[in-house]
């Protein structure tokens, strides 16, 4: 496990275990998201690591997934993290490409699919801020808690459209955040239509021990 064996000679790490009916993955994380804050790229973006997490959303959709019909055709994950969601439709085999602008990110989700036994997991270096032409459209676009600040809202509302091929679907599992409500009215603006789900997730830091998580399931208006 070379991605690994790398990783840990550049990072402290831990591991969280992720079991949902017939699958178990032990999830490969930076042992503290914390250690990682760079304030030279804070003051550049405003960028902080929460891709070295496992938040309760990425949990909630990788669950959704392995609940439904695998996908038919290739999958986008936006801001991955770890890329839970992404490594659960591996393990049903399902063509995704696992995208964050972290490159260590992607490094940790390609060393979870290799440490768990799946199928090579396609990543790519992305802002989703500004899709280059050349990625394409995709059957379902994923992302998980992705809402926390307004220029999220705003690009991921100007991106999907492009990303999301006719007939396609966007998912966004999101946890309550304050922009969420931005966000589905400038799709409805566009004509994208909404089905949405509510699950609950356990997360011991919540006063509950679980979160409520809404899966958003959106859909391009036809032609």
């Amino acid at each position: 496990m070379k991605i690994e064996a790398d990783l840990r000679r550049r990072f402290t790490v831990r591991t969280e275990p992720f079991v949902h009916e017939g699958l178990t993955l032990d999830v490969l994380l930076p042992h503290a998201a914390d250690e990682l804050i760079d304030e030279e790229e804070f003051e550049a973006d405003e960028r902080l690591p929460y891709w070295a997490d496992l938040w309760p959303s990425a949990r909630a959709l990788a669950r959704w997934l392995l609940d439904g019909p695998v996908p038919a055709g290739p999958v986008l994950e936006l801001g991955c993290g770890v890329a839970l969601p992404s490594l659960a439709l591996r393990s049903r085999g399902a063509d995704v490409l696992a995208t964050d602008y972290y490159p260590d990110a992607l490094a940790f989700a390609r060393a979870n699919a290799e440490r768990n036994g799946l199928p090579e997991l396609r990543t790519a270096l992305l802002d989703w801020r500004a899709v280059p032409p050349e990625m394409g459209r995709f059957g379902a676009v994923l992302a998980a808690d992705v809402l926390y600040e307004l220029r999220n809202a705003e690009s991921l509302a100007l991106a999907l459209p492009r990303l999301v091929a006719p007939g396609g679907r966007a998912v966004v599992a999101d946890p309550g955040r304050v922009y969420r409500g931005e966000f589905l009215d400038r799709m409805a603006a566009r004509g994208w239509t909404l089905q949405e789900e509510r699950v609950r997730e356990p997360w011991a830091p919540a006063p509950a021990g679980s979160v409520e998580i809404r899966v958003l399931i959106l859909r391009p208006p036809p032609g």
